[in-house]
């Protein structure tokens, strides 16, 4: 299947309509798509919505380190899988501490600071100090995110009346092929937070991991699921998985490179109005792969040393690769 195009007959520019209602066979045509012609309509939904040479800069904190009752299999921050791993369980950070390193962050560059606790559901306990650094970064001018577990109506009200920017709440893979990664929690959990924080009026930030061992339909699928939302994710993370040592996942075959950057266009294509972020993943990408996703319509990364417990790029080479490439922060 060709890829088809809608014309304003009024104008040059090839409209891409915002749609809801795709189809599965759609989307996997769309990977099936030859590269170029692939790569070249994503560019072109991404230059209809978005600033052609800007990518967002967000940068990520773990408050709250290892001891996760979740058995997801990427995960060193489960709790079953720590002596493999050798992660140790740490305390909420203190405020102070968060806040410091919000002001490094927004020093850096970056305009979105987010910040992920390694539980299966916030607790009431917590709520007031999540809200307490919420707030604070919101002082600092930065955009606010969190990833915190599943959520009550109550704790969903709290966290919006904090200020809270974005909420994210990966669903990670297929509806199919979950039950293969996670044990713990269900799909229809994760899209009953979503629907939460939908309902809540908080900005949605869910996108899924590649390289678990899916499929190519899997891929298809878990963006299939992401595009029919009644409305699409403001943000939409991509995570290659990263392979850490005493996971179940720790040995595999990694993803063809070419194949993420299908991932991100045809994500790109389905969710025009969307920031598609590279997020885990970008220490073993190349230079030039980086920059296929970002033709591709990658228009967010994740920024600074470390995201939560895994490598990230250095600094310096997220800028130097910005600088080769003419891109500008925002």
């Amino acid at each position: 299947m060709d890829i088809a195009y809608e014309h304003d007959p009024a104008s040059t520019d090839t409209v891409f309509p915002l749609r809801h209602d795709w189809t599965r066979q759609e989307v996997l045509d769309l990977f099936e798509q030859p590269f170029l012609e692939l790569i070249f309509a994503a560019q072109s939904v991404h230059r209809q919505h978005h600033a052609a040479n800007r990518v967002q800069l967000s940068q990520l904190l773990s408050i709250k380190t290892g001891g996760c009752a979740e058995d997801c299999a990427y995960c060193p921050q489960s709790a079953r899988y720590r002596e493999e791993t050798g992660l140790k369980a740490e305390p909420l950070m203190a405020l102070d501490a968060v806040l410091a390193e919000a002001k490094k962050a927004k020093a850096n560059g970056a305009s979105r600071f987010c910040m992920g606790a390694a539980w299966r559901r916030l607790k009431d306990r917590d709520l007031d100090k999540i809200t307490a650094m919420i707030e604070g970064v919101k002082a600092l001018g930065l955009e606010t995110c969190v990833t915190l577990g599943m959520l009550e109506d109550h704790q969903v009200e709290r966290l919006k009346a904090a200020g809270l920017d974005y909420y994210n709440h990966n669903i990670d893979t297929s509806e199919a092929y979950y039950g293969k990664i996670i044990t713990t929690r269900t799909y229809a959990d994760r899209l009953e937070t979503l629907e939460r924080v939908r309902a809540a009026g908080i900005n949605v930030c869910c996108g899924g991991i590649v390289g678990l061992g899916e499929g190519r339909t899997d891929r298809a699928e878990m963006l299939l699921t992401l595009a029919t939302m009644e409305s699409h994710p403001r943000s939409v993370p991509i995570n290659m998985l990263v392979r850490v040592r005493g996971t179940p996942l720790a040995d595999g075959e990694d993803l063809d490179p070419i194949e993420f950057v299908r991932t991100i266009a045809v994500a790109r294509i389905l969710m025009p109005e969307s920031v598609v972020r590279l997020s885990a993943g970008r220490e073993t990408m190349s230079d030039e792969m980086q920059a296929l996703c970002f033709l591709a319509g990658a228009n967010s990364i994740f920024y600074g040393e470390k995201l939560l417990t895994t490598p990230n790029p250095d600094a310096n080479r997220d800028l130097e690769l910005f600088e080769r490439l003419g891109l500008k922060a925002s």
